[in-house]
């Protein structure tokens, strides 16, 4: 492990140009549930007459929006905090090396952290606009809905509110995909974490890579590690608070 931790940092201080491509397990140090491991939670919840998959669908929200808000008040409305993984991407923004932080996740905790260019591929559970005439609505009268148990409706024509976030069956928005695949042309560095590279497009992106070096930190084996030139099977909390204290040597 202290092996692969050095050989880490040494690549770090090579390059100056690096990108970090990130999934729920980055998250799941701060306390917020993956989705595909043995305890996320399409494993876990089955509470429900239909899967995870099926409630989190475009679909399925207009169909039944109490569900869906049942679902989304116990399972994603949380109160976390960034972890290391989280603080080790702001430090490594302010040394000049990382250009941005492309993730998965809606959990706003790369922002809470501190990092500035964060793209979010999947959209932000900390926004919520209507359904129907777009109208951005004020985050805090709909958590205050959703909590009550209330579906949370436009003020303006009533229209079903809606968190910002790309469910299943729903495009990604526009010039994310873009912005996200420039800066992974452009990087010396792609560091892949957190994620099992099993839900596209987004896990497609990394093949637009053509820098330096790849490195994968993934508690799990993912599918593209042969082709990474440093794979670790490791928490990624730990494994950047090791790496930090190297770098900031």
């Amino acid at each position: 492990m202290q092996d692969k931790i050095k050989k880490f940092a040494d690549m770090i201080n090579e390059c100056s140009n690096i990108v970090f491509f990130g999934g729920a397990g980055v998250s799941t140090e701060s306390g917020i549930c993956d989705y595909r491991s043995k305890n996320g939670l399409y494993n876990t919840v089955k509470e429900y007459d239909v899967t995870p998959e099926t409630i989190l669908s475009h679909s399925f929200f207009f169909q039944s929006p109490d569900v869906f808000y049942d679902f989304y008040r116990k399972y994603f409305i949380v109160d976390a905090l960034p972890n290391n993984a989280h603080k080790a991407l702001v430090e490594l923004e302010a040394l000049n090396k990382l250009s941005a932080v492309i993730t998965q996740n809606i959990d706003g905790l790369h922002q809470k952290a501190g990092s500035k260019n964060v793209i979010e591929l999947h959209g932000t559970a900390g926004e919520y606009s209507c359904s129907k005439c777009k109208r951005k609505a004020t985050t805090s009268v709909v958590l205050d809905d959703i909590k009550s148990k209330k579906i949370p409706l436009c003020t303006a024509c009533g229209g079903i509110i809606k968190p910002k976030v790309v469910l299943y069956e729903e495009p990604l928005y526009n010039g994310v995909a873009e912005s996200a695949i420039s800066h992974i042309e452009n990087a010396d560095m792609l560091i892949v974490g957190g994620t099992s590279l099993a839900v596209y497009p987004a896990a497609s992106f990394i093949r637009y890579f053509r820098g330096k070096y790849i490195v994968i930190i993934n508690k799990t084996e993912t599918d593209y590690d042969s082709n990474a030139d440093l794979a670790i099977h490791e928490s990624i909390g730990k494994v950047f608070a090791e790496v930090m204290k190297i770098i900031k040597k």
